[in-house]
C-alpha cells in the first residue's frame, strides 16, 4: 500500500499534540544546606572568622556534570545528623532544620536555633517560602508518605515537633515528648506504610518507635537498643529493615556498627551488626533497595597529632541482600565529610565534605566507585537531600 508523506502542516499538529501530552520529565535535584560558621581546627568545630552565610546550594542531577539551580540563604547546622534537609514526596517543597545559630552576644560562639525553613521548589527558581519554629536544636526531619505531615527531631529538648503540611504551609500541631529531655534524638524517619517512625536517640542508645494515625503521632515507650550513640537512619523501600549508624565512642577510634532492625516483627528489635569503620556519619539506602551507602569520618575529625587522625574519610557502598549487608566498593573521600546521597536512578553517589566545602560525586556501576567530579558550595556542606521535582 503506497502512502503519501504528511503534510508540513499535519506535522506541525502532530508534534503540539505529542508535546501537550507527553508528560515532563522530573528533574532529579541535590540539596545541599552549608554551615558558613563551621570550620574544625585541631578537631575542635570552631566558628571561624570571619562568618559566612549559611547557605542551601539545588543542584540539577539529571546533567553532566551537575548544574547549580540556586543558591539560597537559608540557616542549618552541621550540629545533629545530615538529615536536616528533606523533599516531600510530590517534589514541590524541601524543609532545612538549623540546630544552632550565632550567638547574638558574641559572635565567636553559638547557641541552639529552632528554625526550619520552607523553600518552594516549584517553578525555573526556587524560592524561600517561610520559616517555622520547631524545638531546640532542631535536627534530623523526614515527611510522611502522602507529604501531610513533617516530623522533626529535637535534639536540645528530648521531643519530636509535628507538622501538617498543606502547600508550602507547615502548621504545628504538637509535640510527641520522650519523656528523656537529655536523650539527645537526633533523627526521625517514616517508614513507607506511613504508621510507624523511628527516632534515634544519641545520648541513651536508644531507638524509639512512634505510632502515626493520620495526624496523631504517639510514643508508647517502645524502644529499640541499636548501639552506642545512634544517629543516622535510613528504611528500606519495602519497609522491612531500618538500618541505623551509630557513632560511638568516636575518639578513642574504635569501630562502630550499623544495626539492621526487623520493622516486621510484632515488637522491631536489632537482629544484625555490621562493622563499618570509625564514625559512620551518614547512611542512605539506594532507591531500589538493594545498596547502602555511608561515609565514615575515618579519623579525619581527630587532632592532627593523634594516632588516629587520618587525611582521608572513606565512602563506602555495601550489597543489602535480605538482613546481611556486604561491602562491595570504597574510595577515599575528604576531610569531616557529613552528608551522602543516591541519584533516584542509583548510578551517582555523593559525599559532602565539610574541610573542602564540596559535594564529591562518584559514578556507581554495582561493583565500583569511579569519581566523577566535584563541586564546590558556599560554606561547609553539613546536610543533603536527594529527589525530584
Amino acid at each position: 500500500m503506497n502512502m503519501r508523506p504528511a503534510s508540513p502542516a499535519a506535522l506541525l499538529t502532530l508534534c503540539a499534540v505529542v508535546l501537550m501530552t507527553a508528560r515532563p520529565v522530573a528533574a532529579q535535584i541535590v540539596i545541599s544546606a552549608n554551615d558558613g560558621k563551621a570550620v574544625l581546627v585541631d578537631g575542635v568545630n570552631t566558628v571561624p572568622v570571619p562568618t559566612r552565610p549559611d547557605t542551601v546550594t539545588i543542584l540539577d542531577a539529571s546533567v553532566t556534570p551537575m548544574r547549580v539551580i540556586a543558591e539560597l540563604r537559608v540557616p542549618n547546622s552541621v550540629l545533629g545528623p545530615p538529615q536536616n534537609v528533606a523533599i516531600s514526596p510530590d517534589g514541590a517543597i524541601a524543609v532545612v532544620a538549623s540546630a544552632t545559630k550565632l550567638d547574638p552576644a558574641d559572635g565567636s560562639k553559638t547557641v541552639p536555633d529552632n528554625r526550619v525553613t520552607v523553600i518552594n521548589l516549584r517553578g525555573t527558581i526556587p524560592t524561600v517560602a517561610g520559616t517555622v519554629e520547631a524545638g531546640t536544636s532542631a535536627s534530623g526531619l523526614s515527611f510522611s508518605p502522602d507529604g501531610r505531615l513533617l516530623l522533626v527531631a529535637n535534639r536540645g529538648e528530648g521531643t519530636i515537633s509535628v507538622f501538617s503540611v498543606n502547600g508550602t504551609t507547615l502548621t504545628a500541631i504538637g509535640k510527641v515528648d520522650l519523656g528523656a529531655p537529655t536523650s539527645g534524638p537526633s533523627h526521625v524517619a517514616f517508614a513507607p506504610n506511613g504508621r510507624m517512625a523511628l527516632v534515634t536517640r544519641n545520648a541513651d542508645h536508644l531507638v524509639s518507635v512512634l505510632e502515626v494515625d493520620g495526624s496523631t503521632v504517639t510514643y508508647r515507650r517502645r524502644d529499640v537498643v541499636a548501639g552506642l550513640r545512634p544517629y543516622g537512619m535510613d528504611i528500606t523501600p519495602d519497609g522491612r529493615l531500618a538500618l541505623v549508624a551509630s557513632v560511638g565512642s568516636a575518639a578513642t577510634g574504635s569501630v562502630d556498627t550499623v544495626a539492621v532492625i526487623d520493622l516486621t516483627l510484632d515488637y522491631p528489635r536489632t537482629i544484625n551488626y555490621v562493622t563499618v569503620g570509625i564514625i559512620p556519619e551518614a547512611i542512605a539506602i539506594s532507591a531500589d533497595g538493594r545498596f547502602v551507602a555511608m561515609t565514615v569520618m575515618n579519623g579525619t575529625n581527630a587532632v592532627p597529632s593523634s594516632s588516629i587522625y587520618r587525611n582521608a574519610g572513606r565512602l563506602r557502598v555495601f550489597t543489602l541482600a535480605g538482613t546481611t549487608m556486604t561491602p562491595v566498593a570504597e574510595a577515599p573521600i575528604g576531610r569531616w565529610c557529613q552528608g551522602v546521597g543516591w541519584t533516584p536512578d542509583g548510578r551517582t553517589v555523593m559525599a559532602q565534605c565539610m574541610t573542602e566545602r564540596e559535594i564529591q560525586v562518584f559514578r556507581f556501576d554495582g561493583t565500583s566507585l569511579v569519581a566523577a567530579g566535584r563541586v564546590q558550595v558556599n560554606g561547609a556542606p553539613a546536610g543533603i537531600a536527594v529527589g525530584r521535582r
